[in-house]
């Protein structure tokens, strides 16, 4: 058999979506355990926040909640010169658990990309808290780690990646209404649709705060990412392609989940993902389940060991056992590591292009046909691999292509270069597609994906060249 040898030019040398950062370069360096604990602290100090309390008391409930959690997006956008939009977003809503029409509010902090400010990464977590009983908006409802914990690492993350400027958007949410069925999530993303932002990726954080749970056992090593399989916005059609070609396993959600993976692999010191391969935990819910439902790449970060005494329950002492979701129970250094991976995680992502949505075509044939248009923002792609029962992509991408190996991109030099038998691989990068062939790859045996690179080396979340592995909602055509 004949050996093929890959140029070395077209090999990648690096295939971690970022390097480890020093403290000179990282964007998480500022962050504080002091002041996650600080913001926790004023956050319990309303009282309750429960999505039916006041909206116009200063000082107890989820209005005053609000009020303040805005007020740190201000002062977060004064020290960077006013680089935040700031605002309200609301509607008035009824339904489950709201039985007369509520004010949804969600305070906003949009920083603009100053190349491509349409493509969204956002960093949320729900405000509101809850006592035993869901309808209950009069008793104390603390909700430190469920979900001060989230919204305190969304203020923190504001604080240090508005000091950096991206090419693309960054906004931060903090959301009402997550309690009642996710009204906020609902709210912020029909907002992002109205915007017509293009979203990369949605961080959802839900309980982020604590390391121990109630059966004593402690983990404060890894963060759980929650990620969905089979994509929510897909229709029967699109389900018969996956279960044909594959795709059950290659939602945007979850290479996002395995981008979170190894992007934390790359970091000394940090904590460790355990990717959860399911939307959320059993019986639950979040608010990044509204962006799946239309179609948005989304996660959800939570503890790896929940504390159910010390989240949904009234304070109380009861046969000895303390119930009730207090900042006591914290681990405010395990807050702060969550914090850091999301503030590198939306580092990377904010500075990445787009991932490409890429289709193979490797049927009755001894090669694969990869095929995408140029994405904005990309000097470089990456093709990687893996087997169709391995969970994660190999370490080493196929094959990289940049600029300094595209032919001219005019159809009749694409045409020769594509039917060229002695070139490997043979490919064209011209102004409306990207073609790469790759001999000897059987399509069978292998999933595929393709990555984006800035110039900065920044990389993007692989995209699956598989029915619905695109990072766009179906309903916005991106499926080919």
């Amino acid at each position: 058999m004949r050996k093929i040898i890959l140029p070395a030019t077209m090999i990648a040398v690096a295939c971690a979506p970022a390097m480890a950062q020093d403290s000179a370069t990282d964007p998480a360096a500022p962050v504080s355990a002091e002041r996650l604990q600080d913001d926790v602290e004023t956050m319990v100090s309303f009282g309750t926040r429960h999505t039916l309390s006041s909206l116009d008391d200063p000082e107890r409930g989820i209005g005053a909640a609000l009020d303040w959690g805005r007020a740190q997006f201000e002062e977060a956008s004064a020290a960077c010169g006013g680089c935040l939009d700031v605002s309200f977003v609301e509607r008035e809503m009824e339904g489950r658990r709201i039985p007369e029409p509520v004010l949804i509010r969600n305070a906003i902090a949009i920083q603009r990309g100053s190349e491509r400010p349409n493509e969204v990464v956002i960093i949320q977590g729900h405000i509101d808290s809850r006592a035993s009983d869901v309808m209950d908006a009069t008793s104390e409802a603390p909700g430190a780690n469920d979900n001060a914990s989230g919204s305190a690492l969304v203020l923190e993350a504001a604080r240090a990646l508005s000091q950096n400027e991206y090419p693309t958007t960054i906004v931060y949410a903090l959301l009402m209404g997550e309690e009642q069925g996710l009204y906020g999530g609902n709210l912020l993303a029909d907002y992002a649709m109205e915007q017509g932002w293009t979203v990369k990726a949605v961080l959802n954080n839900d309980v982020v705060g604590g390391s121990c749970g109630s059966d004593g056992v402690c983990d404060a090593e890894h963060v759980r990412v929650f990620s969905e399989g089979v994509r929510a916005d897909a229709d029967e059609e699109l389900r018969a392609a996956m279960r044909s070609r594959g795709g059950a396993n290659d939602s945007p959600s979850r290479n996002l989940s395995r981008f979170l993976d190894q992007l934390a692999e790359g970091e000394t010191g940090g904590l460790d993902v355990r990717q959860t391969w399911r939307s959320d935990r059993m019986g639950r819910g979040g608010d990044h389940l509204p962006f799946l439902d239309r179609g948005y790449p989304a996660i959800r970060f939570s503890v790896a060991i929940e504390d159910y005494e010390h989240q949904h329950q009234d304070l109380r002492v009861k046969d000895g056992v303390t119930y009730g979701d207090t900042v006591d129970e914290m681990d405010f250094d395990f807050l702060a590591d969550v914090t850091r991976l999301n503030i590198r995680a939306a580092d990377v992502l904010a500075r990445t292009p787009m991932p490409p949505v890429a289709t193979v075509d490797g049927i009755v044939r001894p090669d694969v046909d990869f095929d995408w248009a140029p994405v904005a923002g990309a000097s470089e792609y990456r093709i990687y691999k893996r087997r169709t029962d391995a969970p994660d992509w190999e370490a080493e991408p196929v094959i990289k292509i940049d600029h300094r190996d595209r032919p001219v991109g005019e159809a009749p030099l694409c045409t020769q270069a594509l039917n060229d038998p002695d070139a490997f691989p043979r490919m064209c990068w011209s102004a409306e597609r990207v073609r790469v062939i790759m001999p000897r790859l059987r399509g069978d045996d292998w999933i595929f994906g393709v990555s984006s690179v800035a110039a900065d080396g920044a990389e993007s979340p692989v995209s699956s060249a598989v029915p619905g592995g695109q990072f766009y909602p179906l309903s916005a055509g991106g499926e080919e």
